[in-house]
């Protein structure tokens, strides 16, 4: 059963979340350029996710274009970068990865540190 993944969360954490940030500046653009000229705009978010090696991560392409209407046509831009992100039990996408139990890190056969004897 698929564990539904944190969309704030996910969207803060993409580009450390600058793409949050980006995403916020396009929609007033784009929003503020169809009330000043009564044309449409549109904005268009993109991600292409790709598996990175034999790992339980994935590589997010995340893309951003937008065109904002003008007097006269159109101006746009476009961004793209990519965001390596852990996908966890249940398929939950989150920056970090899952520790093994709630509040542990390493497992402990694994732990850095041995106690001592």
């Amino acid at each position: 059963m698929s564990t539904p993944t944190d969309t704030t969360e996910f969207l803060n954490e993409l580009n450390g979340g600058a793409f949050a940030s980006q995403i916020g500046y396009a929609i007033s653009e784009v929003a503020s350029g169809v009330v000043e000229h009564g044309k449409a705009g549109k904005l268009v978010i993109t991600l292409d996710m790709r598996q990175i090696g034999d790992s339980h991560m994935v590589k997010i392409k995340h893309k951003l274009d937008y065109k904002v209407p003008t007097k006269r046509g159109t101006r746009s831009e476009n961004t793209a970068l990519d965001t390596p992100m852990n996908v966890g039990s249940g398929g939950q996408v989150t920056l970090f990865a899952e520790a093994p139990h709630p509040g542990q890190l390493f497992e402990r056969n694994e732990t850095p540190i041995k106690p001592r004897t």
